[in-house]
């Protein structure tokens, strides 16, 4: 039997969009979920090490904040960069592209204070 070689998953295609053509199905397959707007979130106040980032969101694991991150960089809205240190660190910051959605992020976080503040009087 051949063994299957395991692609890098920073390496994938981009998602498929679920309702072709639709564009809310493609931002959602790009931003949506748990994580990914937190993280943008993080990396639009300055470049974060890994380390950094778990710290900020206590509740991810290691597992699914490296999903999350090689989603985005497959998307092309954040951006790995190794430096050039003994251990070896990497950084993450958001891409020109990922800066696009700083206004957006900014609009649905004054929403959720907003909704917050409705759902507890």
């Amino acid at each position: 039997m051949e063994a299957i070689k395991k692609v890098p998953a920073g390496n994938r295609a981009p998602r498929k969009n679920a309702v072709g053509g639709c564009p809310l199905t493609a931002a959602l397959a790009a931003i949506g979920g748990k994580w990914k707007l937190i993280i943008v979130y993080l990396l639009a106040e300055s470049p974060k090490h890994f380390a950094a980032l778990r710290k900020a969101m206590p509740s991810i694991s290691q597992k699914v904040l490296t999903q999350q991150l090689r989603e985005l960089m497959s998307d092309g809205i954040v951006n790995r960069e190794p430096q050039g240190v003994v251990p070896a660190t990497v950084t993450y910051s958001l891409t020109d592209y990922g800066h696009s959605l700083i206004p957006l992020v900014e609009e649905i976080r004054v929403w959720g204070r907003n909704h917050m503040e409705r759902t507890h009087d």
